[in-house]
Parts: structure tokens; sequence; C-alpha cells
């Protein structure tokens, strides 16, 4: 039987308006847009950012439920999140701030079921036009601030003169206008044509991310609009295209990766970057040096940071900065679960990544290849920032949304009922007549005992 063409797959009908409006405020506070600026404006955890938070949960827990069908199929993803959740609150037991632990565990699984939600409910386009909605919104919110009140949108004092927008830190707004961009490229790559409202999001979030002077998020929107753009002319132009296409990346990445092991300074002279990266190999090596005082266990799930850390007090006197996280995601995993819970998450990861490519001739057109390119670029960014398992944070919430949209059930083929179907040109009709009342009925063939 020949498999049903992509376009002959019926896609699942967007949730409603009213859904559409709630999921899209828990995306805007996971982004952590004016709520930090406003309530913490040191970046530490206070009492009434606490509050703030309650609603967004609720509102998890309403969709949730909402939903609970479409969540029990993705059990797969489900499972991954128990997982990582169990981890991370047994590591109280050895965690240097115990109650830091517990509440952020509660926090990372209570976020990780919306972001199950998010993939099991949102499939096809409607998880990217999602993000793109919800990213132009910021975008205009990040413009008023930049114009309006410059003090919180434009950096004062470090880094002074970037913007900033909604965010605490320029870095912070360079991923959330990074994500929205790639999800308009892929609505306008999923549906094969150009839509204004995409269009524009695509150049105010890119103008807005530039406006930040982000090295790191320039080439994140650089490989992922890239990444979207070559897998959509390969699919529009036939086989030979998508031999020549896979051909010449494989061959830029080779020689990328070459250039790179051979002479990493040069590359980072060229990307404006200096050969510390600002800083952050001290870091790591400081930090790497923590690591070895507790391989196997770490130092507790989100606690190593805290104010009255004592290994983060040693860190910052050695570094002569006022280091807030290790701006690196896999050297902060290892210093909160150890080698463990950091092997557990690259598994994972690396699953996410093969049932990715494996859908990209289906679900993944079908989404405009948002998925694959997302992945890319959160891959990069895991060296530079600390995404990996981050409670109340986008970067892994999509992450695991799209674990959660890879392991679904795939929509049923839309097949015409049988009685009704056509025969198509140069094609005969049956020469076996069916029984007709204005006839005698044909015998019955005898049966071979």
């Amino acid at each position: 039987m020949r498999a049903p063409a992509r376009h002959e797959l019926q896609p699942e009908p967007a949730p409603p308006l009213w859904e559409q409006a709630a999921a899209g405020l828990v995306v805007v506070m996971l982004t952590q847009a004016l709520i930090g600026p406003i309530f913490a404006p040191t970046q530490e955890e206070t009492p009434i950012l606490r509050l703030v938070w309650l609603p967004v949960y609720a509102v998890t827990a309403g969709l949730c439920l909402w939903r609970w069908e479409r969540l029990v199929r993705v059990w797969p993803a489900i499972l991954v999140l128990v997982v990582l959740t169990l981890l991370a609150f047994a590591s109280k037991w050895w965690s240097i701030d115990p109650e830091v632990t517990q509440r952020r565990t509660i926090a990372f699984a209570i976020t990780g079921a919306f972001s199950i939600y998010l993939g099991a409910t949102f499939r096809d386009l409607a998880l990217p036009r999602l993000l793109m909605i919800c990213g132009l919104v910021m975008a205009i919110g990040s413009l008023v601030m930049v114009f309006g009140n410059p003090v919180i949108g434009i950096h004062q004092e470090e880094n002074a003169g970037l913007w900033r927008g909604l965010w605490y830190e320029k870095n912070q707004m360079g991923i959330v206008m990074v994500a929205s961009a790639l999800a308009a490229a892929a609505v306008m790559a999923g549906r094969d044509r150009l839509e204004p409202l995409a269009v524009l999001t695509v150049v105010l979030c890119s103008g807005l991310m530039w406006m930040t002077q982000s090295k790191t998020s320039l080439l994140c929107l650089l490989i992922g609009l890239g990444g979207i753009g070559a897998l959509w002319t390969m699919r529009r132009g036939g086989a030979a295209t998508a031999v020549v296409g896979v051909w010449l990346g494989v061959v830029a990445t080779a020689i990328a990766l070459y250039v790179f092991i051979t002479d990493r300074e040069a590359v980072l002279v060229a990307l404006g970057k200096d050969p510390s990266l600002t800083g952050r190999t001290d870091i790591w090596a400081a930090l790497m040096r923590m690591v070895e005082q507790h391989p196997w266990t770490g130092f507790g799930y989100s606690a190593f940071w805290g104010r009255e850390s004592v290994p983060a007090a040693l860190i910052r006197q050695e570094t002569q900065w006022p280091v807030p996280s290790a701006h690196n995601g896999w050297i902060d995993l290892l210093i909160q679960l150890g080698w463990p819970g950091t092997i557990l998450t690259g598994l994972i990861i690396a699953a996410v990544v093969v049932v990715t490519v494996a859908r990209l001739s289906g679900a993944g057109a079908r989404e405009g290849y948002f998925g694959i390119a997302y992945l890319a670029v959160f891959l990069l960014l895991s060296l530079s920032e600390s995404v990996l398992m981050s409670q109340s944070n986008l970067p892994w919430t999509l992450l695991l949304a799209i674990l959660a949209r890879a392991v679904a059930p795939g929509p049923e083929p839309a097949h015409a009922p049988l009685a009704r179907r056509r025969p198509g040109p140069y094609q005969a009709r049956s020469r076996i007549a069916a029984h007709s009342v204005h006839g005698p009925p044909r015998p019955h063939f005898p049966a071979f005992r």
C-alpha cells in the first residue's frame, strides 16, 4: 500500500483562541520578560517574585488537565520529565542548599509539564505560529521600553548603550529574539509562501537581536535561518538538489570544524571575541576544579550559585567578577548533578535530535523545519549559556516541547471513502461487476475443502 504523501495527511487543527492566549501568556512569562527587571532588579530570587509565578502555575495546571488525553499520548516525554525531576529532587539530600533545591525542583516539574503540554497540543505549525506572535508582541514591547524607559530598556553601566528590552541583560533578549525569528521563518517555510506578519517578525526580531551586539545570538540566528532555508530549498528542488545540499552541508561543517580546531583564536577574533571568551575560560577552569570535589553528585540542583554559597564565593573571588552562572550549560549541570546527571541529559538530547531528524520528511516539513533548526541553535547556545535543565526558562521549555512533538503519534492519512474513489487517468475500472438487481446474481465460486 502506498504511503500517504505529506499533503495527504490531515493536519490537526490549532487550539481555540482562548487556549492560545493562555499558553502564550505562560510562554512570555517563561522568557522572564519585564517581571525580572521590575520585581527582582538585582537578579536575586525574592518572595514577591515567587508570588508572581503562582498564577502561572495555576494556568499550567488547568491547561494540562484540559488536555490530559493528549499528554497521555506522549508518555515517553512524561517519563523523561519524571526521571529528570526525581534526579533533581534526590540531589536535595546532598545539596549545599536543600531548601532551594527542593523549591526549584518543584518549579522544574511544573514548567516541564507545560513544555509537554505545549508539544502535545500545538502540533505542526501551531507551535511556531504561537512563538511568532509572542515574539512579535515582546519585540514591540522592547521597542517601547527602549524609547520610553531607557533605564530599563538599555544597559546603563556594564555593556552601556546595548539594548536589553524587557529583560535583565542583552543575552536574554538575544535568545528570545532568535527563537521568535526562527518560528516566523518556519511558518513561511511550512506554508510555502511569504506572510506579512512573519516577514515583519523576522525583520523586527533580527534588528533587535543586532542591537544587543551578542555574537552568540547572531551566530545562532544565521545557523537557524540558514538551516530552515536550506531544507526548504532542498524539498522544493527535488532529489538532485537534496543530494547537492547535503554534500555541501557536510563539507562546510567539516571545514568549519577543522578551522576552529586548528586555529580557534583566529576564529574567535574574526567573530569579535577575545580568546578568553570575555573571561569565560577562566570561569570554566575554576569550576572544573570544583567539579573534581564532587564528580558523581555535584553540589545539588540549582544550589551552587546561591547568595550564601561558599563555593560560588570562592569562584567569584578567584575571577574577581560577580559571576551569576557558569556561562556554559554542560559545566553548570556538572556542578549541580555531577557526571551521571550530565551524561543522562546528553543522552536525552541526542535521542531528541535523532528522532527529529527521522521526522524531517513528514512532520518536520509540516512544521517548517522548526524543530531541527531550534535544536541546532540550542546545542550551540548550551556552550555559552546555562540553559540545560533550567526551571522557568524558555530554551529548555522548547527543547522538552520538541521532545513531546517527536514522540507524539502522527496525524491520520486523509483518504477518501472507498465507495467514492474515482479511477485515475489511464486506469481501467474493475471488470468484475457487482451484484445487480437488474440481472441474475453471479454464482459463487465453489469452496475448496
